[in-house]
């Protein structure tokens, strides 16, 4: 191997071969920054969420005037939460954690849980909500014991076994305290206005960066997904 000595000038070297990719650094530097800034959100406070989302939600600005609740009606804190009747995760959030939130914030009237339609899995989703908006319009007091019900009778996901107007009519049926034929003849009369008022709520969830079900905004947290009750309960302590 040849050596220079101290007095031997290095070799100029090219740099030209560099040019191209510092070129393609700069312009992916440049394009990522300005993604940043669109992305940035543009008014409010940023709510977090779990997988790295972050989305700009606040509970004030969420519609709940109207919509089915357990808990007391001027609880400081309020959770929304948005589902479907044929969601396999709504049904094990349902079972598993919501009891205990529950039994931790509503039953000593810290919270309230307000419940918003996204039905997106076929027309028993849609049924569904349709049957729970006259539920929640005529017989008020009965809605958790069938809100509880339908998710203990849900099985496959889909337009499939439990769902369709028949089996929620048998299900509806046996609860007391519910007339059946009010309920059916409230969904035939009522259908236009409880589909708005579906569209409405899914879009609402929608524009607030809900994906899917089980979502959940609680003051200015996004909650996506049947997350663990630890969750729900960090963002709901820091409002007490």
């Amino acid at each position: 191997m040849s050596s220079m000595t101290e007095n031997t000038p290095a070799p100029a070297r090219d740099n030209s071969a560099l040019y191209i990719p510092a070129a393609i650094v700069v312009a992916g530097l440049i394009i990522g920054l300005s993604l940043v800034l669109a992305l940035k959100p543009s008014n409010g406070s940023v709510g977090t969420a779990t997988g790295g989302q972050v989305a700009a939600v606040d509970i004030k600005d969420v519609k709940i005037a109207g919509d089915p609740f357990i808990g007391n009606a001027n609880a400081k804190i309020v959770l929304a939460y948005w589902s479907d009747y044929q969601c396999p995760f709504c049904k094990q959030f349902e079972l598993q954690t919501l009891p205990e939130i529950i039994k931790s914030y509503v039953d000593t009237g810290k919270v309230k849980i307000v419940f918003k339609d996204y039905p997106f899995l076929g027309e028993d989703s849609i049924t569904a909500a349709e049957y729970e908006h006259a539920i929640w319009e005529l017989f008020p007091a009965k809605y958790w014991a069938w809100r509880e019900a339908m998710y203990n009778a849900q099985d496959d996901e889909g337009d499939q076994g439990f769902g369709d107007a028949a089996s929620i009519d048998t299900l509806t049926g046996k609860i007391d305290g519910i007339n059946l034929a009010a309920v059916k003849a409230a969904v035939a009369k009522n259908k236009a206005a409880y589909d708005s008022a579906i569209d409405a709520d899914r879009a609402e969830g929608t524009n607030f960066g809900v994906q899917g079900t089980p979502g959940f905004i609680t003051g200015k947290t996004l909650i996506p997904g049947a997350v663990p009750l630890a969750q729900f309960k960090t963002a709901i302590d820091a409002q007490l």
